[in-house]
């Protein structure tokens, strides 16, 4: 079902009030390593918003988020690496260069379908991490590649994120009150009735494909100037399972629901962390009881509750 445009505005309200919250916690948060998490959790809240255009809003199921990431991560720090290209460059090129290679893949695989879909994005996240990890005369291979660094506060490195974090909620809120977001989710709920009412559903799906990779190049490269290295390891299928159970989790084809499972789930795994490395266990646990019985997520049921509060 389309958004109607009160919930999508009332979505979009919420995600300030979630971006606000998250603005005043380096007021309690002073710890330069819980601050370095609080980070962390905002690069994945922005992979989970550019997975969850394509997933929720599309319908269209990619294992390719960290992937992009990763080549996103590379291209600025290549640039910077071997020919000191400043940063700032370097994360225009990283953008550009995940959404034209998000843009080529989509054109062949976004005529494909469900499994069909998954596997080949799956194959091609694949063969990129490892055509980089064999390139050590260029990449450094499995030693990952220095990349330098924007600030010297991680305050800054925090706002930085929170700025594009809210840049990301506005342009998702704008395209999806847009002609284009009503396509896409058109798109989403029946191809062939929205290829019958005249929606070019290829191109379509092709567009929302490149616009998020272009987010996932971006969040890739402000996350390699942040730790100051990209390594193979950022585009593991590990990274993006991380990043699908924090939008089944928070609530797929929502606004809010990707930036509050984004911070949940990746908090959740630094304690767990201490338990002895059970958080896949738990976090798969949760996403097919979720998938099963809590099909929005945690923003799904915190609006049915909000719908069946008495006025």
């Amino acid at each position: 079902m389309h958004l109607s445009q009160n919930r999508l505005a009332v979505e979009f309200r919420l995600s300030l009030v979630v971006l606000a919250a998250i603005a005043l916690l380096p007021l309690a948060v002073t710890n330069p390593y819980w601050l370095g998490v609080l980070i962390v959790s905002m690069y994945f809240a922005l992979l989970a918003a550019a997975w969850n255009l394509l997933a929720g809003y599309t319908g269209q199921f990619s294992l390719a988020p960290a992937c992009f990431a990763m080549i996103g991560g590379y291209t600025t720090g290549l640039l910077s690496y071997h020919w000191q290209v400043p940063p700032w460059l370097g994360l225009t090129a990283a953008v550009i260069a995940a959404g034209v290679i998000g843009l080529a893949l989509g054109r062949i695989v976004m005529r494909l379908r469900g499994p069909y879909l998954a596997l080949t994005t799956l194959s091609f996240a694949e063969i990129m991490r490892v055509v980089i990890g064999n390139s050590y005369e260029f990449t450094r291979g499995d030693l990952g590649l220095n990349v330098p660094g924007l600030f010297e506060e991680r305050f800054a490195y925090y706002y930085l994120f929170l700025g594009v974090l809210a840049a990301a909620q506005a342009g998702l809120f704008l395209l999806m009150r847009s002609k284009a977001g009503l396509y896409l989710q058109a798109i989403r709920d029946d191809e062939v009735a929205a290829a019958s009412r005249g929606v070019n559903v290829v191109w379509w799906k092709t567009t929302a494909f490149a616009l998020s990779a272009a987010a996932s190049g971006l969040a890739g490269a402000l996350y390699g100037h942040f730790s100051q290295l990209v390594s193979p390891e950022l585009g593991l299928l590990l990274q993006t399972g991380l990043v699908i159970c924090m939008v089944v989790i928070g609530g797929m084809g929502s606004l809010v629901g990707p930036i509050v499972g984004a911070f949940l789930v990746y908090l959740s795994s630094e304690f767990l962390r201490e338990v002895g490395g059970i958080q896949l266990i738990v976090f798969s646990l949760l996403v097919i009881i979720f998938a099963r019985f809590f099909r929005e997520g945690l923003w799904g049921l915190a609006k049915r509750a909000l719908e069946r509060r008495p006025a």
